[in-house]
């Protein structure tokens, strides 16, 4: 139903209900690694070569765009409404950073936890769990069933989307360290979340050069 969810959002005509100039397409990604890059150089505290290097792979390997969708921007279960009884998607909540922009940055902003690890405080993912015994379904499941249900061949260029998601979470986790040191942290645990930066950088790196 998750999944499910997203491609129905994705498969939404953005003219037919009044939102074609809910964004600019074009360009989306360009504009998003470059607005990702300022976003973090304006809250760095620290050196992380990681994610210049990151930073600069990924503003000049940007693949083509094909097509554009309503990109929600911060997709994943915690801004999910389920239904108490059955297995579907009530409401999609949070649509702060919603514009129209490439699909696949959505998709693999909500895959993000098959790409860090299980065990570290402020960016838990999957990686060490044992999925099996969790009932939970592997990456390849998800992109299999988006695949099904957006009627897509494939994910191309899955590796550059991960690399950018975790890019783009970097940067915001740094924000969040940033206002912690100047004493404006909006929660209690800002302090030892925005130190998560440097791993996701770290990991996003990692992935790019594949």
């Amino acid at each position: 139903a998750f999944v499910d969810t997203l491609a129905a959002l994705h498969a939404v005509d953005q003219d037919a209900v009044g939102l074609g100039d809910y964004g600019r397409p074009a360009g989306f990604m360009e504009r998003q690694v470059r607005r990702w890059t300022g976003q973090w150089n304006a809250s760095r505290s620290h050196d992380v070569p990681e994610i210049d290097e990151l930073a600069r792979r990924l503003a000049r390997s940007v693949p083509a765009q094909q097509r554009s969708t309503i990109a929600h921007g911060d997709f994943r279960i915690g801004n999910l409404m389920l239904h108490p009884t059955e297995s579907k998607v009530v409401s999609i909540l949070d649509w702060e950073l919603a514009t129209l922009g490439h699909p696949l940055s959505d998709l693999a902003y909500c895959c993000l936890p098959y790409h860090m690890p299980v065990n570290v405080d402020g960016a838990k993912g999957m990686v060490g769990a044992d999925l099996k015994s969790l009932g939970l379904p592997e990456e390849q499941q998800l992109l299999d069933w988006y695949c099904q249900y957006t009627g897509r061949s494939g994910v191309p260029n899955w590796n550059y989307y991960i690399a950018f998601s975790l890019f783009r979470l970097a940067a915001i986790v740094q924000g969040v360290y940033h206002r912690a040191l100047q004493g404006n942290a909006s929660n209690a645990d800002a302090l030892e979340v925005g130190k998560r930066a440097s791993l996701l950088a770290e990991r996003g790196w990692e992935i790019a050069q594949r």
